[in-house]
């Protein structure tokens, strides 16, 4: 007998237990058909085929609170799997039903239909508009504000999956007034509920400037900053995810986090914490960062920068990795007083590598090399640079060699130590392309020194004694500023 036929089997066993004279028998063929449709989405399209969801639904208005709780559990077991399915729950009128449960007496009957609305919400936009279409929200938003933290918590939970999908499904909810009711429990001491509440406030937040300030005006700062440092790592990372939403708006938003110390805040919770729980701290750092010079500062009066380093340089996961790089890079790229912050802290290296090696992700790669280019076309920190000249390909080559050709012709001491250190040798040793950027960039380097310096079969020995000791007259040719 093939799986099939054992499904239909159960099914039309179960089916007829649902209108059995003993209501007790009702509620435990409910329950069985519940617990089978939640094991996997082949018990539960069995179900949708046995044609038992419309007798589910009808009983749902008719029938105690005992089996309307398991009822509605059927319900979330099968909508949850895939929008399929959900959809089949849709289709035979669940919708309206599971809303008349939200205004049920009973607490545990609002949290059960509430658990199947936010299961069919959660898949897409066309879900979530048919909750709300069926007059969801409201109810829900009312469940919030009951005592029972249970229900509350799946009722943030339903609100936060209907708001995720677009900024019109959010404002749905933001319209019916659930953002002050969902500010005012962001202090809430049972840590499942603050998951829920920050995770609803976050998809609200996310989609707009207009959104994430309404989020702003509830006076959620520095209230949320608390949440930083709660104990539990969930809390953490959604708290970070909300900072991190109402950053990536504007420059205002972002400065208003700075001021009430929400750099400083996300980077401490960055530090206590290992994994995908740092990541929307680093890509909120990154989104500060990116808005303009002062605020890319604030982050590194804050010192963010050695922490993203060694986020580039602990973490295991390419993902988090590539999420630092371009955070550093955001950073970085402003001017030469940002991009030298970053460079002491020796991740210019570590970035290289990243972006050479063929064992990482494309993204990461990507992401390194981006990075590596946005910050050493602003850097004017020599020292941090040389080491380029020895390893970068010449795809980044040509970018170090850019900086040198900006930086030298008007500073006589980095003009020596380039000599010192071998800088001005290696630069000999370069192939470059006749007629390419980097061409140029190395005559413009060897511009500034002597000829001799310059010339082919120089002694090594004398690089470091012309470069100390001569002076532009010992080269007529070249203008005073290219030496002194």
């Amino acid at each position: 007998m093939s799986q099939r036929q054992v499904l239909q089997g159960i099914m039309s066993l179960l089916r007829p237990l649902l209108l059995d004279v003993v209501p007790t028998i009702q509620q435990t063929a409910a329950l069985a058909l519940g617990r089978l449709a939640n094991y996997n989405d082949d018990l539960a399209e069995a179900v949708v085929k046995g044609d038992i969801l419309p007798q589910l639904v009808y009983s749902l208005a008719e029938q105690n609170c005992v089996y309307k709780k398991a009822a509605a559990f059927v319900l979330r077991a099968v909508g949850k799997h895939s929008p399929q399915l959900a959809q089949a729950t849709v289709d035979c009128g669940a919708l309206d039903s599971l809303v008349i449960c939200l205004e049920d007496f009973d607490p545990g009957v609002k949290e059960a239909a509430a658990w199947a609305l936010a299961y069919i919400a959660r898949h897409n936009a066309e879900l979530s508009q048919a909750v709300v279409d069926a007059g969801a929200v409201p109810l829900l938003v009312l469940c919030i504000q009951e005592p029972e933290i249970a229900l509350k918590r799946i009722a943030a939970s339903a609100l936060s999956d209907i708001s995720k999908h677009s900024p019109e499904l959010a404002q749905t909810v933001v319209d019916a007034g659930a953002i002050a009711h969902l500010a005012q429990m962001i202090l809430n001491p049972d840590e499942k509920l603050k998951h829920q509440v920050l995770s609803a406030l976050s998809h609200i937040a996310k989609h707009s400037v207009d959104l994430a300030e309404m989020v702003v005006e509830a006076e959620i700062f520095p209230v949320v900053l608390t949440c930083l440092k709660d104990k539990d790592e969930y809390v953490k990372k959604n708290a970070c995810t909300l900072i991190r939403e109402i950053a990536k708006h504007t420059p205002e938003l972002s400065q208003l986090i700075v001021n009430a110390g929400g750099v400083a805040a996300v980077i401490d919770c960055i530090e206590s914490c290992k994994g995908n729980i740092r990541l929307p701290g680093i890509m909120m750092l990154g989104y500060v960062a990116a808005h303009s010079e002062n605020l890319a500062m604030a982050v590194i009066i804050s010192k963010g920068v050695p922490q993203l380093s060694a986020c580039l340089s602990e973490e295991p996961e390419d993902h988090i990795k590539a999420a630092a790089a371009w955070a550093l890079g955001q950073v970085g790229r402003h001017t030469p007083e940002h991009a030298r912050a970053v460079a002491i802290t020796n991740v210019l290296p570590v970035l290289l590598s990243l972006y050479m090696s063929t064992e990482n992700s494309e993204d990461l790669q990507v992401k390194s090399k981006k990075a590596i280019k946005n910050i050493i076309q602003k850097c004017t920190y020599l020292p941090a640079l040389e080491p380029f000249l020895y390893d970068a390909p010449p795809n980044i080559l040509k970018y170090v060699a850019g900086q040198f050709s900006k930086v030298l012709p008007h500073d006589s001491k980095a003009r020596r130590l380039f000599v010192m250190s071998g800088g001005l040798k290696k630069i000999q040793e370069i192939k470059a392309e006749p007629g390419s950027l980097l061409q140029e960039y190395i005559n413009n380097i060897n511009s500034c020194y002597p000829e001799e310096i310059v010339s082919p079969g120089w002694p090594e020995t004398n690089y470091v004694d012309q470069a100390g000791l001569n002076s532009h007259r010992s080269c007529p040719s070249l203008p005073p500023k290219c030496w002194n």
